[in-house]
């Protein structure tokens, strides 16, 4: 398996994992629309010792705003988050006899796409609802990893340790892909343990 670029995750496969194996929290994701509050996906792909990582969650669940940072106060929080999520193995917690080390690490903050959906008799509504969002913004935190692990193999979980960093997300879709195949989990502020014994 080659990766078309790096470290972020082949966007063929994770296509086809997320179209084969839907969850609950993808019927969500389809009813409420691509922009939800709490929830972002967390991409992680491991090909022979390296492990490829690509983070995206909305800015509401990392800072507690969506806009472009206006303020010195709003700038710093952005700063002080980009910080902390360039930072892998303190937000996802690796067993460490995977001898797991940070070999690239880069966080963006990008604009959202969003659905252009709406009825011809809501054009004006629509309209105006657009343009408020193109002023106000939803910005989301894009981050890619690659971390290089000396025994992959021993990659049997991870604790998202990301939960307790930003008070603001509650869940993450997370989409693995291993030689063995791809696997589709949900983890939460609940539940922040990710058992992966016997796909790696």
């Amino acid at each position: 398996m080659q990766f078309p670029f790096a470290p972020a995750v082949p966007a063929l496969i994770l296509a086809a994992m997320t179209l084969s194996l839907p969850t609950h929290g993808e019927e969500t994701h389809r009813e409420l629309g691509a922009h939800v509050h709490g929830h972002g996906t967390l991409n992680m792909a491991v090909e022979e010792k390296r492990v490829s990582m690509e983070l995206e969650v909305p800015g509401m669940d990392i800072v507690g705003f969506e806009h472009a940072a206006s303020t010195e106060e709003q700038k710093a929080a952005v700063e002080k988050a980009k910080a902390q999520l360039a930072k892998p193995l303190a937000l996802f917690a690796l067993p460490p006899q995977a001898g797991c080390a940070v070999a690239e690490a880069s966080v963006a903050v990008e604009a959202e796409q969003h659905d252009d959906d709406h009825d011809a008799g809501d054009k004006e509504d629509a309209k105006a609802e657009h343009d408020h969002e193109e002023a106000a913004g939803h910005n989301q935190f894009h981050a890619t990893y690659a971390l290089d692990c000396t025994r992959p193999a021993e990659l049997t979980a991870i604790t998202f340790d990301y939960f307790k960093l930003f008070a603001g997300a509650h869940e993450l879709t997370v989409n693995v892909v291993t030689a063995k195949g791809q696997s589709k989990y949900e983890v939460s502020r609940d539940k922040p343990m990710l058992d992966l014994d016997g796909i790696m």
